[in-house]
């Protein structure tokens, strides 16, 4: 049994620091499910409805992620401020006098998606999803590979489009517009399902992007976007806030 501090306060919010200082010390990193209830009852030694109204208020205040009948896990963090600018690849292609195709390898609507997913899009509850991935060329050498899982509940017609003749970029913009945007990029080796699409060999360097994108308050899209390192460039031209 872990013993909470000994200082003037009510115990909620003493579980609450608890909490808040295991996800602090990235011993409880974002994504991971947390201990039951019946757990942190048993560990900290105070009331089930202490730890309730505790886990309440760290998931009303962001710091948690509740999904019904699965668990409590460490809330993604929110979005920063965008350093990479989101733009249509089929417009950018253009603007360099290139010719943009695209070949659509999935296109889905997934029904019950991986918690991985559940967890991703910020869902209370298993809510389905539509999936795709396109190889999209520039003079007919593939640059990206776009894996896009979106929010079928703000575009429910996704995964019945023709990403041929129009890009997911311009369909988005018109079904959902985007409030906020999350980027993370790293450096990786091409596995080879992905250097089979991108035409190059398993190993090769690869630039990949994980963007998660907002619509008001919900996940619009969770995205992985892989462009081959020797084909590609990736970075942006801004001003920044005042100080």
């Amino acid at each position: 049994m872990i013993k909470l501090p000994e200082t003037a306060g009510p115990l909620y919010e003493k579980v609450k620091d608890y909490v808040l200082g295991n996800i602090g010390s990235g011993k409880w990193p974002k994504d991971r499910r947390l201990p039951s209830e019946n757990e942190l009852v048993s560990t900290l030694g105070v009331s089930r409805m202490t730890v309730h109204r505790a886990l309440r208020e760290l998931t009303s205040e962001g710091h948690l992620l509740r999904i019904q009948g699965v668990g409590t896990f460490v809330a993604p963090p929110k979005p920063q401020s965008a350093l990479i600018e989101i733009r249509n690849i089929a417009g950018e292609i253009a603007a360099r006098g290139g010719r943009h195709r695209a070949e659509v390898v999935v296109l889905e609507k997934i029904r019950d998606p991986a918690l991985d997913l559940i967890v991703a899009f910020e869902f209370m509850r298993r809510r389905p999803v539509a999936h795709s991935i396109i190889v999209h060329f520039e003079d007919d050498v593939p640059v990206q590979l776009e894996e896009r899982f979106v929010n079928s509940a703000l575009a429910p017609d996704y995964h019945r489009q023709n990403f041929i003749a129009t890009t997911t970029y311009d369909y988005l913009q018109r079904a959902t517009p985007l409030t906020e945007v999350e980027h993370v990029i790293s450096a990786v080796a091409a596995d080879e399902v992905a250097a089979g699409r991108l035409m190059i060999r398993p190993g090769d360097p690869c630039l990949l992007l994980h963007r998660r994108t907002w619509s008001g308050a919900a996940v619009a899209t969770v995205n992985k976007l892989t462009y081959v390192g020797s084909r590609y460039s990736l970075g942006s031209r801004y001003a920044p806030s005042p100080a």
